[in-house]
């Protein structure tokens, strides 16, 4: 499949060949997608929720009240759920909130993301993400005229550090390393922008996996 390659002017500069076993898949698996930005999202969850049970609240031990006579409950720990400022019963505790995923489903899930934005004509690739000077306001200009109001731009391995400074400001725009590409950014990013470091990398890395759909 080929896909025009253009520049940060927004002009041309060729095309290039995108791997088919990559961002070719036809039937898109919305089942997978679903998986994987379940996983990725209950990953990153901090999971410091803590509410207090009887044990841990502080108050004294002795006896409410007298067991009869009173007309009402016979109690004997103030600290108890039903009572206000009492322990919550079965109230959260601090934990993870990761599951597990098998490798093979997280690099399909990737690929079956990269084939949705592909099939939906929101994929654009440019030659490289260099600037020769961190000016956010010359980089946003460059991106109205690319049309990136919302968008996800992957270089290679490293980030030229003039554009990382430059982009950083500008709202909607985030930008990654080939290796930190993922199922969550990709979906939801309005665009994906791919260099042609990006592609290379992407092709390297499931390189191995080009038969399997």
């Amino acid at each position: 499949m080929k896909i025009d390659v253009k520049t940060l002017d927004a002009t041309s500069s060729g095309s290039l060949d995108l791997p088919d076993h990559i961002f070719g898949i036809q039937d898109v698996r919305s089942d997978l997608l679903h998986r994987m930005v379940r996983y990725q999202l209950a990953k990153r969850r901090a999971g410091t929720h803590h509410s207090q049970d009887r044990k841990e609240i502080n108050t004294t031990g002795k006896k409410m009240y007298k067991q009869k006579g009173t007309g009402g409950a016979r109690h004997g720990d103030k600290g108890v759920p039903q009572f206000r400022g009492g322990g919550k019963a079965h109230g959260p505790k601090p934990r993870s909130h990761a599951h597990d995923l098998p490798k093979k489903v997280r690099a399909l899930a990737l690929r079956h993301a990269l084939s949705a934005k592909f099939k939906a004509s929101e994929i654009i690739v440019i030659d490289q993400a260099v600037v020769h000077e961190p000016k956010t306001a010359k980089l946003r200009q460059q991106f109205t005229k690319l049309g990136f109001d919302s968008a996800l731009i992957i270089g290679g391995t490293e980030i030229d550090r003039n554009f990382t400074l430059a982009a950083r400001n500008i709202p909607h725009i985030d930008v990654l390393p080939a290796q930190g590409i993922n199922v969550y950014d990709v979906l939801r990013c309005r665009k994906l922008v791919l260099t042609k470091d990006a592609v290379a990398a992407l092709a390297t890395r499931f390189f191995a996996e080009g038969e399997a759909k």
